[in-house]
């Protein structure tokens, strides 16, 4: 067996845009026609210019192959043009190629790709989601102060309506905005409205339902310590990327410093990024994202790395239901699985792209039977929805800058 023919998606995500602006998916196709599919997770260069990498990639080092060699194949694309480093836009177009194989590995043998990783551990997969806003509401205005993304009011109300629905995580982060510099000191206000968010929540929703507070790198270690010390006594599960992601050194004194448990990885790829995480002690929970990490196996070899160190996974979702799908098979094989993020109740537009929606229920996804990945992408719908839009995320470059 080998892959013969390849093509490639740039979707457009219809408003809300939940998960992101567009989603880049790869086809696969064996010369005896079993089809796996595949989605990067890449926000580095325009969709376009992504699109333009993946194509490249899988015409030099994808057809042609046997799609089982996995770890061949890994090598010589992590390896091309003399780099053996982890370089996230190139991690990313290679996850996609990775758990396309993989799809098209377990379709081969009949099973579930968490079958071939070492079998199914969990039966049920608890999740949590980020609060968002009602569609009507979406895009926050900086003079709304009743915007759920500043308003811990508004926040607990629409918490209160995810708890009904089985949710037992939410996750919110209204500590401020990301930034292109490096991390910064939270500012009197921001400190004020953490605290806030996070003793609102909690009495709204009590002790049985855990809160996630996220940032996005944005503060220094000393700013990190000033902001745990404020939401630390309504015991979050965990301070997501309290600094930036480059120094796990500077991380660690943040996870010294608090009780509450650190998460990184959304921004990290490869074995060698998180080792380091968990060389230092920088955090008790490893984010990795299938899109970006740089495929399903490296993802295990991750979560065995994370065994060692008795730290959990908690697989990041920013992107489209192809990611997520690989996220679920890495989380029914690893005992040390904590919670998977998922957008709201796996419906929506993310739900319109399969040809069978992801088996959520009341808080918890079941993990598909169904050989491979699981999901099937629904190609007509993928094709009905181009994306069209700018080829830089300009806002990314702006609007969150201090």
């Amino acid at each position: 067996m080998i892959i013969k023919d390849f093509e490639t998606f740039v979707v457009g995500n219809p408003p809300p845009r939940f998960g992101g602006r567009y989603f880049i998916f790869v086809k696969l196709v064996t010369d005896s026609g079993v089809v796996g599919y595949g989605e990067a997770y890449c926000a580095t260069f325009g969709a376009k210019t992504v699109e333009a990498m993946l194509r490249d990639t899988a015409e030099r080092f994808v057809v042609g192959r046997d799609p089982f060699h996995i770890e061949a194949l890994w090598r010589s694309i992590y390896g091309a043009g003399y780099n053996l480093r982890p370089d996230v836009s190139l991690m990313a177009v290679l996850s996609a190629l990775e758990m396309a194989c993989w799809d098209i590995i377990g379709k081969e043998c009949g099973k579930p790709v968490y079958e071939l990783l070492g079998g199914q551990v969990h039966e049920k997969l608890r999740t949590y989601t980020y609060i968002y806003p009602d569609q009507g509401d979406v895009y926050p205005d900086e003079e709304d102060a009743e915007h759920v993304y500043v308003n811990p009011e508004r926040a607990a109300e629409r918490a209160l309506r995810y708890v009904a629905q089985g949710f037992t995580a939410l996750k919110f982060d209204p500590a401020g905005a990301y930034t292109v510099f490096d991390g910064g000191m939270p500012t009197g206000s921001e400190l004020e409205r953490s605290e806030a968010f996070m003793r609102t929540l909690r009495e709204a929703v009590g002790a049985e339902v855990d809160l996630l507070f996220g940032t996005h790198g944005q503060f220094t270690p000393a700013g990190a310590i000033r902001l745990a010390q404020r939401i630390a006594p309504y015991d979050p599960l965990w301070l997501e990327e309290p600094v930036p992601p480059e120094n796990a050194a500077e991380m660690a004194v943040v996870a010294r410093a608090t009780s509450i448990p650190v998460a990184t990885g959304e921004r990290l790829c490869t074995k060698y990024e998180f080792a380091r995480v968990l060389e230092e002690g920088a955090a008790a929970i490893l984010q990795l994202n299938l899109g970006r990490v740089g495929g399903l196996l490296e993802a295990k070899k991750i979560a065995a790395l994370a065994e060692v160190k008795y730290a959990q996974i908690a697989p990041h979702l920013y992107c489209g239901p192809i990611v997520g799908a690989a996220n679920i098979q890495l989380a029914t094989c690893s005992p040390n699985f904590l919670i998977l993020e998922g957008i709201e109740m796996w419906d929506g537009f993310h739900a319109a792209l399969l040809d069978m929606p992801v088996n959520w229920q009341s808080g918890y996804v079941i993990p598909s039977t169904e050989p491979g990945l699981g999901v099937t992408l629904n190609e007509a719908v993928a094709r009905e929805h181009p994306y069209e839009g700018d080829e830089l995320h300009l806002e990314m470059l702006t609007e969150p800058v201090r």
